[in-house]
């Protein structure tokens, strides 16, 4: 899979480099980096915030899933359950170019029968068999969704992940050569098995931070990241839909994609400036309660911020960044807006949003998000 971190494809009009965190970006120690992002999120906050909006966003739920406790809540839950459930959202996103054109971005649109095939996740359901039929919840698909919406494959000019964990993007963006095994899977006719695949997104990019996408070249991804990226699915993907960013990126009218590395090296967080304020949006948390802890009814949280002085809670199933994770965190949580109950919660919504679960007592958040909804559809 040599060919995963192919040239770049020619830089798309219409993004734009954001240079607001360039100084914390120089940081190597992670205490510094931290104070450099403190110091640069009011000026992003407010040169975003007059950045514009996008006309349209609408999350669209694709599945709820078990996801081990000690992963979503780290160090800080108390509960003994060994599994909370999860989740797992896309938002559609809309707006106008400069020049009127109308953009759509998909953001995390995860193919989920295939993220199953993820070696983590496989090894989990050969131990347990029958947790699928116990606890997974099959809400609606990709295509489903865009169907009802009214968006037709054509018109998707973007797909972005926060990070690349369990994504197999082969039916999306095409492929160099044929798919055997998503023949057997039934995800592509029987007739296309000796062809490779076309793209489902004929005019999409692929908009991912250069760390993220180089990682997955052969012998660039750590032992430790190896179980949840299903890299092989990466050596016969078409790169020629691949926009590789190297930094903090204003994608539309309040619409920005920045670097938070931890959770993954290349993590980014999407950040979108809507009627209900300032979102921001990855899986470096999977609860509001993660990023205010001090105030969290889930039993453990409240003591782990005292303790420990907290101020993030971190979805660390893979933790050997966790310094920059949590800085990383922080800058989510300076930059976003303040709402839900009491209007004093962070407005960062997960891309897998904890939620409560009969299987798993203890672990039940003050009130889930649920989603992102701003403007019209038609983009009058």
């Amino acid at each position: 899979m040599s060919n995963v971190a192919g040239a770049p494809s020619p830089r798309t009009a219409g993004l734009e480099a954001i240079d607001h965190f360039s100084a914390s970006e120089k940081e190597v120690l992670p205490g510094r980096q931290l104070a450099a992002i403190r110091e640069a999120a009011p000026s992003f906050r407010e040169w975003f915030a007059g950045s514009g909006s996008p006309g349209w966003v609408r999350t669209c739920d694709l599945i709820a899933l078990p996801y081990p406790r000690r992963y979503a809540l780290w160090r800080a839950a108390l509960s003994p359950a060994p599994y909370v459930r999860i989740f797992n959202r896309m938002l559609a996103v809309r707006w106008r170019d400069a020049d009127g054109s109308a953009r759509t971005m998909l953001v995390e649109p995860t193919e989920h029968d295939l993220a199953a095939n993820t070696p983590y996740f496989a090894a989990m359901e050969a131990r347990h068999p029958r947790m699928r039929s116990m606890a997974v919840v099959v809400h609606g698909t990709v295509e489903g969704h865009l169907e009802r919406l009214g968006i037709a494959p054509e018109e998707v000019d973007y797909l972005t992940f926060d990070h690349l964990h369990t994504q197999d993007l082969r039916r999306w963006l095409g492929t160099t050569k044929p798919a055997p095994d998503l023949v057997a899977q039934g995800k592509v006719p029987e007739d296309m098995a000796g062809e490779p695949l076309d793209p489902v997104f004929p005019n999409a990019r692929l908009l991912v931070m250069r760390a993220e996408w180089e990682q997955l070249a052969d012998g660039a991804l750590h032992p430790l990241q190896r179980r949840w990226y299903q890299q092989r699915t990466f050596g016969s993907l078409r790169t020629d839909r691949v926009e590789v960013l190297d930094g903090d990126t204003l994608v539309g009218p309040g619409i920005a994609l920045l670097r938070t590395p931890g959770h993954s090296i290349g993590n980014h967080s999407v950040v979108l400036n809507t009627s209900s304020g300032i979102w921001t949006s990855s899986e470096n948390g999977v609860h509001a309660e993660c990023y205010s802890p001090e105030r969290s009814r889930i039993p453990g949280l409240r003591s782990h911020a005292r303790e420990w002085g907290a101020e993030v809670v971190l979805n660390a199933n893979t933790p050997e960044l966790a310094a920059y994770q949590v800085n990383s965190m922080v800058k989510e949580k300076l930059v976003a807006d303040r709402g839900g109950p009491g209007g004093e919660w962070v407005q960062h919504f997960p891309s897998s949003e904890l939620t409560p679960w009969v299987g798993s007592p203890g672990t039940s958040p003050s009130f889930v998000w649920s989603g992102i909804t701003h403007g019209s559809l038609s983009l009058a």
